[in-house]
């Protein structure tokens, strides 16, 4: 099934964020095929890695992300520096900022120098909300109306499967098509740059609104390493500085099909 993935994906520096372990959308097979092929320096876990607010409704807790956490463990443990910025969901986790547990160092916030001495803010997101100004029952239609979304993105998939097709993300096809979502989107974009522009950094790598993207504005660059709910997506930092977006769940798909070609072809 994933003879055509990559043996080693080697680079300086990773981003990842909004895993959601403890719920169910999580994708920790996805995650833990593309940590096992991952060599860096330094693993950054932008928040949400643990989703306290889903355990604290439904306990949901399967053997595959019980793997993440041990693989994240060893990771830190014998492979690379791991630094963790714990976001809204695991919002628990930010009074232990300025401890280690586990080699795993826990801190508000970080400033990273890339290879080419930019320096960058990592930040979960969650401190943005208040600029992307919605009330509380506004907050609440939104959270429902994603979860559903997510609950139609999960049929999709199980129906797409049954008929040999890869993962595909509808919840991320939907997002960037609506009107309003793409407005809220853009808005938190500006409001991570200005964070950076007042810091005098000269650019912000987040999370938390699902949606990863490299963008550049008024000279500050802005990244957001998406999610591992809807597309399993990860920024990484090469040795000469460059920062990319990578869709794992498009690698594994694009895997699948090759794959597919070759049974196609013997038979």
């Amino acid at each position: 099934m994933t003879s055509q993935l990559p043996e080693k994906i080697v680079t300086r520096t990773v981003w990842i964020s909004d895993i959601h372990l403890g719920y169910k959308d999580c994708k920790a097979e996805y995650l833990l095929q593309f940590l096992d092929r991952l060599e860096c320096e330094t693993l950054f876990l932008v928040g949400d890695i643990i989703d306290v607010w889903s355990l604290s409704r439904r306990f949901y807790w399967p053997e595959q992300h019980n793997k993440v956490i041990s693989k994240l463990m060893t990771m830190a443990k014998h492979q690379c520096r791991v630094i963790y910025v714990p976001g809204n969901h695991d919002i628990n986790f930010r009074e232990f900022s300025g401890h280690i547990f586990g080699n795993i160092e826990v801190h508000r916030s970080y400033i990273h120098e890339t290879v080419d001495k930019r320096k960058l803010l990592i930040i979960h997101g969650d401190e943005l909300d208040s600029v992307v100004r919605f009330s509380r029952i506004n907050k609440y239609i939104g959270d429902s109306a994603y979860d559903f979304l997510l609950f139609l993105n999960r049929w999709t998939n199980i129906i797409r499967k049954k008929f040999g097709y890869g993962y595909w993300s509808f919840a991320k096809y939907l997002k960037v098509r609506i009107k309003k979502a793409k407005k809220a989107i853009e808005t938190f974009e500006d409001a991570a740059i200005d964070l950076a522009k007042k810091q005098q950094l000269d650019g912000v790598i987040c999370g938390h609104i699902h949606h990863a993207n490299i963008k550049e504005k008024d000279g500050i660059l802005y990244c957001n390493d998406g999610d591992w709910i809807e597309s399993c997506t990860f920024i990484a930092e090469d040795y000469h500085g460059t920062l990319a977006v990578t869709h794992w769940s498009e690698t594994v798909q694009t895997a699948q099909m090759i794959d597919l070609a070759k049974i196609k072809r013997v038979a």
